[in-house]
Order: C-alpha cells, then structure tokens, then sequence
C-alpha cells in the first residue's frame, strides 16, 4: 500500500490551529482514499529505549520556557549548525496505551509516527541562520519501511531525501499583508522561494492563493495544484437534536436559538475584529455579540475599543461576550444556534470558519478578502472589510430580516457541498497522480 506522511508540525499545538485541522483532514481523507498514513513529528523530548515511551514523548505536556545555561546555548549552536547536513526520523507505532489529549482532536489517523528531536526548532533556525534547509532521511526497518512520499502542511525548509515532496501553502499573507504578521518577511520569502525550486509539486487551498504563488514565487501553472479544503464535523456532532443544543446554549452561556452573533477565530490584525466590534456596536442592535479567540500577535489595536467598552461597564458591555477558548463540541453548539457568523476578514488563504458556519446551516457575513469569495460563493452577505459602514449594514440586515437569513442557510448548505469530503477526496487523487502515486 502506497504510504503518505504528512509533518505534525501544527498537530503537536495543545490548542489547535487552521493547519492542524487542515492536517488531520489530510490524514483522514488519505485514509478514505486508501492510503497508508503517517506523521512526523520534532518533540523536544529525546528517543527512548521503549516504543510507549516514545510515543508519550509525542504529547508530553509542554513545560515553562526557562532561561538557557551556558553548555544548553552552546548545544543549540551546535545543533542549529548540524541542521543543514541532515537529520534522521526514527518510527513509533501506535501502542493503543497512549490517551492522546481529546482538546487537540485526539490521536491523528495516523497508521505509524515518525519523530525527530527538535526537527522544526532547529530546521528553522538553520535556515534562518545560513540559508540552508535540512535534508530528512527516515530511519526505516523491515517493521517501519519509510513512507513513499512527503507532503509537507506548512511553509518549512525541510526536505524528505528520496521521495517526492509535495508542499502546501495556505496563503502568503506575509507578503501580501505584511503589516499583520509578526514572520521575518525576508526569511519567509526565502523559504517560499526554496519550497519553489525543491518541490515535486505545490498543493494550495484556493485559487486565490494559487494565483498569488504563481504570480509572485514564478511557479509554472502545471506545479501548483488547487484542492481546496473539506470540513470535516464528527457526526454525533452534526445530529445533535436542536432541543439539546438549544439546552446547552441556555444552561451554559443563557444564550436563545438563533439569537447572537458569532465571530471565532485568534485575535490577530487580518481577522479584523476592531472593525467588527465598531461595526456592531454602531448597528445598534440588541442581539449579543459571542467572541472566541486568544490573543495572539499585533492585537492591541485589534482590542482596544473593546477593552474600552468593558472598562466602562453600562449596556454596551454587556451586549458582548469574549471567550480566549471554547472546546470544539461546544463551539460546534455556538455555531449551530448563532444567528450569523461575522467573519469579514481582511484575507484568507481559505476560511474554515465561513465554510463550517454554511456547513451548519448558519447565516454568514464575509468579505472580498483574498479566498473568502470563492468559499462563500452566493451564500453570504459579502462586504468591504475595511469598510465600516458597509459591515454595518450587513449586521443590520442579518439582524432584521429573517427572510434573509432563511435563504442564506439552504445557500450556504448548497454551497458547502462543493467543498464536500468527496469532492476534497478527488482533487487529492489528482495532485497524487501528478508525482506518480496511487493508492
């Protein structure tokens, strides 16, 4: 059986990221297609003598970052120097004694797990350093026999030696948008630019930001292949009754069915969430606004009229829910009962969060930020981001007229069928066969 390994570089995060939905997805639709599956992982922890162990070491809790003794620096000069000759992955076979944290979406479906101390750490700061990538090799045993390609889920400069190596890129706002990253432009471009010239193919997740990976990374046409992503909600969670969930929406956050606004996603400058505050509180209406996301890089501006607002007190205050996390049951609840999801993001490679609002049968408003247009088709209301005034309106007419918001839920289930897993499970056949693997 053909085997795929996908990097565990964003499934290792305890909370979660886009990457690391779009990575388990991956695992699963490979699975479906009838792929043998495998993630690499770069734990800080070392090799240990048994299989258990190691596999521990794959979800050992993280531990407080503390200052570096002399002889520690002087190791990780030496390791970020080595990086550039090449490192060695060793195997770790799932014992089924591991309980994998459910809170990061449990064990991946992943059939065998590579690992390599620090991999990501010191691949990235070799290349930071010296412009080198590292080269990857797989310790393989007649047990473990090395996968027979490399898909890559994030912008890394590593490369598996021998075996294809496909590369996605989501999006390359770091260059688009530089003024909402905090990424090292020149070292991103740099990494971009060696994922060009190394990869057997380029996957991407829209046209939009395949057209900007031709454009500006001078990638051919017949190199970059769109899939687009597929949403992926467990069932139990899709046929929940509404009388369950409009139980627990109550009893949890004294929330009514279909009677809140939504926006998820971190607190960060692309995901625009200063205009969506202004926005609404200027709609004037009365329906609470629900916010999910931690605080992440160059949000001061981001959160500053909301600070304000809470500071204050008075009913405004009250009108608006901020929560840094929400276990992804119940935030399947919260999108389920919203009235609409507000995600009028100033770019997106994607957006999830629009598809899984469609998915739920939950009004949307979006914008014509990067990939946004192509998720929402003509199924949301779609606005200006940086227009105020224009996010307003859209707030105001979702807030009034139920009529509206009826049509854009059957729009959006229409809608979210385009970016099914069977349609997702197609285009990965196609990029598959264009490096010569089938299942």
């Amino acid at each position: 059986m053909t085997s795929i390994c996908i990097d565990g570089f964003n499934l290792a995060l305890t909370k979660g990221s886009g990457i690391a939905t779009y990575g388990r997805n991956l695992l699963e639709n490979l699975k479906a297609i009838g792929f043998e599956t495998q993630a690499l992982y770069g734990p800080p922890t070392p090799r240990r003598s048994t299989n258990v162990s190691n596999e521990a070491g794959l979800v050992d809790a993280e531990r407080p970052v503390q200052k570096l003794s002399r002889r520690q620096k002087s190791n990780r000069f030496r390791e970020t120097l080595l990086a550039r000759f090449g490192r060695e992955a060793y195997p770790i076979l799932p014992s089924g004694e591991v309980i994998w944290p459910s809170r990061g979406g449990g064990r991946p479906a992943a059939d065998r797990f590579w690992a390599s101390q620090n991999l990501f750490f010191y691949g990235n700061r070799a290349f930071a350093a010296y412009g080198k990538e590292t080269p990857l090799t797989f310790g393989a045993t007649a047990e473990a026999p090395a996968p027979d390609a490399m898909h890559w889920t994030a912008t890394l400069p590593i490369y598996a030696k021998g075996v294809p190596n496909i590369y996605t890129i989501h999006d390359l706002i770091p260059l688009r948008l530089p003024h909402t990253t905090l990424d090292d432009k020149a070292v991103f471009a740099a990494i971009c630019q060696a994922i060009a010239k190394r990869a057997d193919h380029i996957a991407v997740v829209s046209e939009t930001t395949r057209q900007d990976v031709i454009r500006l990374m001078g990638v051919s046409e017949d190199r970059v292949t769109n899939t687009y992503q597929a949403v992926s909600i467990p069932a139990p969670l899709m046929n929940r009754s509404r009388s369950d969930v409009q139980t627990e929406l109550e009893g949890v956050f004294g929330l009514g069915w279909k009677d809140y606004f939504l926006h998820f996603g971190a607190v960060e400058p692309k995901k625009n969430l200063g205009r969506i505050v202004e926005a609404y509180l200027a709609s004037g209406s009365k329906t609470p606004l629900v916010l999910i996301g931690g605080r992440a890089w160059l949000d001061e501006g981001e959160v500053a009229l909301l600070n304000q607002v809470k500071r204050d007190g008075g009913p405004n205050a009250d009108r608006i829910r901020q929560y840094d996390y929400m276990p992804f049951s119940m935030l399947i609840s919260l999108i389920r009962g919203a009235k609409a999801t507000l995600f009028p993001s100033l770019y997106e490679g994607f957006g999830l969060p629009v598809l899984e609002s469609m998915a739920l049968s939950t009004a949307v408003l979006t914008s014509t930020g990067g990939a946004l247009p192509e998720v929402a088709g003509k199924a949301a209301v779609v606005v200006d981001p940086y227009d105020v005034h224009a996010i307003t309106r859209g707030i105001q007419a979702l807030d009034a007229d139920e009529g509206l918001r009826n049509d854009l839920e059957m729009r959006g289930l229409a809608q979210a069928e385009i970016f099914s897993p069977d349609a997702y499970r197609s285009r990965l056949v196609e990029l598959y066969q264009k490096v010569g693997l089938r299942s």
